[in-house]
């Protein structure tokens, strides 16, 4: 393998779900700029980016989300809190949305859009609302993961958390009246130096019994 290779799974095997973090230490300005657009890079289905990322480093928000967390301290220590929010009500007016923006971004004629934009309409609308939520949250894990990928490359600790309270996030940080509902967090900051958890080997599945090749 390469360096670059090598570094990868390096990190990778240095990431964990941290479960102390260090309330002393602070994301650095241009760090947290590369995490946000990792987060705006994310691909999804049909390129529609359902989704909106709520970023807390309020400290006095963070403490009021720890009750909303089932008490996980993380969400209070971390630098940063990411809430992972579905769009609800997803409709034409959000694929509308999209299509300016690549009109916009490669100078595309609209009308050379429209068979994509029927087609794309035509399945969301297809969804029934709980069917729709569902397929959208599918594709805020991707943001999750990507997230927490380019967090590991940069040295950057993160904590996912689906213990928590959804509608008491979206009350706490506005996503409801905007059309938004969380789905999962994420903490993000630089682990507690006696995180016992830190140390411990990662259990993981031998590669033969997670991968099949079809060569």
């Amino acid at each position: 393998m390469t360096s670059v290779d090598d570094q990868l799974l390096k990190q990778l095997t240095w990431r964990y779900a941290t479960q102390k973090f260090d309330p002393a230490r602070r994301i650095p300005d241009d760090t947290w700029a590369a995490l946000e657009r990792s987060l705006v890079l994310t691909p999804s289905s049909f390129g529609l980016q359902p989704w909106r990322f709520a970023v807390v480093t309020s400290e006095e928000v963070r403490k009021q989300l720890v009750a909303c967390s089932f008490g996980q301290a993380q969400v209070r220590d971390a630098s940063h809190v990411v809430a992972f929010a579905i769009r609800k009500n997803l409709d034409a007016s959000h694929v509308d949305r999209h299509i300016d923006r690549v009109v916009e971004l490669r100078a595309a004629e609209r009308e050379s859009l429209e068979r994509y934009r029927k087609i794309t309409v035509g399945y969301v609308s297809s969804l029934p609302e709980a069917r729709q939520e569902e397929w959208s949250a599918r594709q805020v894990y991707i943001a999750l993961g990507a997230f927490m990928t380019a967090a590991a490359m940069l040295g950057v600790d993160t904590c996912p958390m689906e213990g928590i309270i959804p509608d008491k996030y979206d009350e706490l940080l506005g996503l409801d009246a905007q059309g938004y509902a969380t789905v999962v967090a994420c903490c993000a900051g630089y682990r507690a130096a006696d995180d016992k958890y830190a140390a411990l080997p990662k259990v993981r599945f031998d590669p033969n019994d997670v991968i099949t090749r079809i060569e």
